[in-house]
């Protein structure tokens, strides 16, 4: 399956990131924790260039502990300073906060060696679409001020925040590329919700989901739908175990298999199924030149 989104807005919050970057001290890179990889849009490293950055993993409840740490451990060997965050619990919010200070602290003391009294900081955050960004700046911000919603591309357009009388934050929409090199980057962005599920085969992509944890988290797969066994079958007949396991059953005792797919994706995405981590920090993350169809479709 062929797994492809790049609407027009994204060529255009391209040109927004890069015009706006110069106004800003440093940039909270948002990745989803489950998938630090995938969710890592490759033209952001072109377009942020040298500019101090944060890097926070969302939804680190959601991932595996053991694996984000070793994630941690690569992004700082890089001189990234980065922190797990849970955006709808608000943990590790105030320490991110404290990061941004240390890493314009150098600024701040030219500044005051010049005898400038420094502006707040001002801070950008990127991430692809549904990593979590509007829930992220309503929890650093402490109130509702960025809409939020459940489906990627809610954010349309830019606004400043501030968040205290020491940072203010210019929130952008999410950002994917114009195509998937690695399929597998594709699937990831589909199983954790970062495209839409209404451009694709919810029951394929259920389907190679099953597959994938019937190989990483066997034991968790075969807990969750009361499986006896996982390993011998295939991401689509494990579908349809589970869906018998739960009832979702039409007409002439065949099983629905786009009703259990739609229960497998929101229980994946909501944790129901354990603390996942679909990708393991054992290579470098690539880091690509925006590709000649983002330009094309910027032009």
């Amino acid at each position: 399956m062929n797994i492809q989104w790049y609407p027009g807005h994204m060529a255009k919050t391209r040109r927004l990131l890069s015009e706006n970057l110069k106004m800003v001290d440093v940039v909270i890179e948002l990745l989803d924790a489950r998938i630090p990889r995938s969710s890592k849009n490759p033209e952001i490293d072109d377009i942020i260039k040298e500019k101090p950055r944060v890097i926070a993993f969302n939804k680190s409840d959601l991932a595996d502990d053991k694996i984000s740490k070793d994630w941690s451990k690569w992004y700082n060997s890089l001189g990234h300073a980065s922190i797990f965050i849970d955006s709808i619990k608000g943990t590790g919010i105030n320490e991110l906060k404290s990061k941004l200070n240390d890493a314009v602290k150098d600024k701040i003391e030219r500044q005051k060696q010049k005898g400038y009294i420094f502006r707040p900081i001002r801070t950008m955050v990127v991430g692809v679409p549904n990593v979590g960004k509007s829930s992220f700046i309503n929890k650093i911000a402490g109130k509702a001020s960025a809409v939020t919603g459940d489906k990627p591309g809610v954010t349309r357009g830019k606004q400043w925040i501030r968040i205290n009388e020491k940072i203010e934050l210019l929130d952008t929409p999410g950002i994917l590329w114009p195509k998937f090199d690695d399929m597998e980057v594709g699937f990831n962005l589909a199983f954790t919700g970062a495209i839409k599920d209404e451009i694709y085969d919810i029951v394929e992509v259920a389907a190679a989901l099953f597959e994938r944890l019937s190989k990483i988290y066997p034991d968790k797969l075969a807990q969750r739908y009361k499986l006896d066994s996982v390993s011998e079958f295939t991401g689509l007949e494990l579908l349809n175990m589970a869906g018998k396991k739960r009832g979702c059953l039409i007409s002439g005792g065949e099983i629905d298999l786009y009703r259990i797919a739609a229960i497998a994706l929101d229980e994946f995405r909501g944790g129901k199924i354990g603390r996942i981590s679909l990708e393991k920090c054992s290579e470098p993350v690539s880091v690509k030149e925006g590709d000649k169809d983002a330009q094309q479709a910027e032009d």
